[in-house]
């Protein structure tokens, strides 16, 4: 009988908790994936809309203000790990499915794929309710003006700049997936998803999902002349929104940002995890990994970069390619050596059939 226990999953226990977990992510067919995806969307947006309306008329220090607007945008993920749903950014942790060899690299990026998709379709469909809903217009079209600002923002943000906060978004976020997979109770789920979630908001980081919310609904609320002449009120300046397009969300927002949401997540948490947990460590194996980099960068003897060394080489640190192995008997040096078998085997016989006629 298993033993009960109170307490949380130890971090080894995680790492092996979200590799079942990945294969299992791996089997969804297409509909409950992209269905999952849409909610998945759908719930950050409404904690993105949340984040809006508690902010905007905000008298506090921005530190405070970005604070308790963190708690509230914890909703989404809430939902997301309580209710069920599937998210592109919490997604990246199958990477350790990936190299654990319990999923295939076309399961890893299927998976990726189709939920990104039913993320952004689910953002976008908050966002045309919360447009014919006319909330935007609360408190003197102010509400609406903060959601224009939050979106022009981040169409201003220079690529490297999305990127790196990007990365730093989605250590923060997967970290709270990390320990969700930790806990036991409903409780303790809702405390571990609070302070990282806080975190990413209150700094300023960049989340691809919550931007498939933001930057649309800014797109849309730009055509209001009286959202418009809210958000000149609220800056004390003339409201411009040149980079407020397709292009700018699209170009200059969301492909960087999901590139560092890439990053952060699959590498930086995945893949650390899974080789401090996973992995047996050899420094063999370390070794070889940093003389290889060590070539590639300073072209020092290039000969000795054959597929052969390069796959042995990291085969031997991530254990992602496997090793061919042969049932064929290994051949002998040399002629002699075929020669002296045969003789010794045929001296076997010998003695074998004298045994039998005595």
């Amino acid at each position: 009988m298993e033993q009960l226990r109170v307490e949380a999953f130890s971090p080894s226990e995680i790492a092996k908790r979200i590799a079942e977990v990945s294969k299992k992510k791996s089997g969804l067919d297409l509909f409950r994936l992209f269905v999952l995806g849409v909610m998945g969307g759908s719930f950050i947006a409404l904690g993105a809309e949340f984040y809006t309306i508690v902010i905007h008329d905000s008298s506090l220090s921005m530190g405070l203000t970005m604070l308790i607007g963190g708690v509230a945008f914890s909703l989404g993920l809430i939902l997301i790990v309580l209710a069920g749903a599937e998210l592109f950014t919490g997604n990246t942790l199958m990477v350790m499915g990936f190299v654990e060899r319990v999923i295939s690299s076309r399961q890893l990026l299927r998976n990726w794929g189709i939920v990104y998709l039913g993320n952004f379709v689910g953002a976008l469909f908050i966002v045309l309710l919360m447009y014919y809903s006319r909330q935007w217009g609360l408190d003197n079209d102010m509400v609406g003006a903060k959601a224009l600002l939050i979106a022009n923002s981040k169409v201003n943000l220079g690529f490297f700049t999305a990127f790196t906060r990007g990365i730093l978004c989605n250590v923060l976020v997967v970290l709270a997936i990390w320990l969700c997979f930790g806990a036991r109770t409903t409780v303790d789920k809702v405390l571990v998803i609070v302070f990282p979630i806080t975190a990413f908001v209150a700094s300023g980081f960049e989340h691809c999902v919550a931007n498939m919310y933001f930057i649309p609904m800014g797109m849309i609320l730009k055509g209001e002349p009286s959202v418009t002449a809210a958000a000149s009120t609220m800056t004390g300046a003339v409201f411009t929104a040149q980079n407020l397009n397709w292009y700018g969300f699209i170009v200059r927002n969301l492909i960087p940002v999901t590139l560092g949401n890439i990053v952060g997540g699959a590498l930086l948490v995945g893949l650390a995890y899974w080789s401090v947990f996973l992995r047996e460590f050899s420094f063999r194996s370390l070794f070889q990994l940093l003389l290889l980099g060590f070539r590639l960068v300073f072209l020092v003897d290039p000969k000795q970069l054959t597929p052969k060394r390069l796959r042995t080489a990291l085969s031997g640190f991530y254990g992602a390619v496997p090793s061919k192995r042969s049932g064929r008997r290994p051949l002998p040096r040399d002629l002699t050596s075929i020669h002296i078998e045969l003789e010794r085997e045929g001296e076997k016989e010998v003695e074998k059939h004298e045994g039998e006629k005595e």
